[in-house]
């Protein structure tokens, strides 16, 4: 569904996912107004087209939908409580209606809500899967929590970002799908690394094993995406940090412990996947860690 001519977006974070997300809403009709406070992020974006602002503040008075692509849910929480602030989101404005991306936490994006609600505002945790090509090309998959009436609301939006649209629950949902869904990516870089190395080991290139991986039972998105597109050619540039990674293992494993699950092979992976263990930086992308030909696995604490 494309969005009518005149209809107003906003972006905040204007990185690789925010700005494609940014194109995404341009070639759908959007008017895309954003912020970055990264100079080099706001001049890609003008470029691209899209409205560059000095404030959060001002993408937040121009927009009627924002989307939020951010590091953090502190970094969330900050912005919108900013614009309550300054009173953007007040009771009796024109309905807004914010669309976070980030990966963020369930019970700020439970509070979020519940006060913009009260305000007669909408606010939806989206977190994304599908990278910078996905947001770039409006292919992502987008796992949605949040009340009926927003996601009805927000669908133009999502439709000029996302190929498939997930309303998973309540507000919160969406937080907890992707977390969960992270958290295997994390365990199958680990478990496909080690299969990997054995089969080297025992004389099956990985070439050669993800085939038989890739066409049997052992395939996860890690086999037949990553590896073929990041690993083995060994650019290691998927366009997401091992400290993004990290960040997202630690709240699946405290989301486990607020729910009283048990997770002893994320327990261990996120023992493997520490600096420590690993020795790889929060900056390097996180396709290293699947390096065949480097053992991660077998490492020993660094002191």
């Amino acid at each position: 569904m494309a969005a009518t001519n005149g209809t107003r977006a906003g972006v905040i974070g204007l990185g690789a996912m925010g700005l494609g997300m940014a194109t995404s809403l341009l070639k759908a009709g959007f008017t895309v107004v954003g912020f970055d406070p990264a100079d080099p992020a706001r001049e890609g974006a003008t470029d691209a087209g899209v409205t560059t602002v000095e404030t959060t503040d001002a993408v937040f008075a121009d927009a009627d939908v924002i989307v939020l692509s951010l590091p953090t849910a502190q970094h969330v929480q900050t912005v919108v409580q900013s614009a309550l602030g300054a009173n953007l989101l007040a009771q009796g404005q024109v309905t807004k209606i914010i669309i976070d991306t980030s990966t963020s936490e369930a019970a700020i994006s439970r509070a979020l809500s519940a006060e913009l609600s009260a305000a007669g505002h909408g606010f939806l945790d989206a977190p994304v899967s599908g990278g910078p090509a996905g947001a770039a090309s409006g292919q992502l998959s987008v796992m949605l929590g949040g009340a009926a009436q927003w996601v009805q609301a927000a669908m133009p939006a999502l439709e000029a970002m996302a190929a498939k649209i997930m309303h998973v629950g309540p507000s919160g949902a969406g937080n907890v799908a992707k977390l969960v869904n992270n958290m295997l990516v994390a365990n199958h870089m680990v478990t496909t690394l080690e299969a990997l190395r054995l089969g080297e080991a025992a004389g099956v290139h990985a070439e050669e094993m993800l085939k038989v991986v890739n066409a049997a039972t052992g395939r996860s998105a890690i086999s037949e995406i990553h590896y073929p597109n990041w690993v083995l050619p060994r650019s290691f540039d998927s366009g997401f940090s091992t400290g993004l990674m990290r960040k997202d293992l630690r709240l699946a494993r405290e989301l486990a412990a607020e729910a009283g699950v048990a997770t002893p092979v994320a327990d261990l992976a996120a023992t493997l996947w520490a600096e420590g263990h690993s020795g790889l930086k929060d900056s390097d992308d996180f396709m290293l860690m699947g390096d065949p030909e480097v053992d991660r696995l077998s490492a020993k604490e660094k002191n």
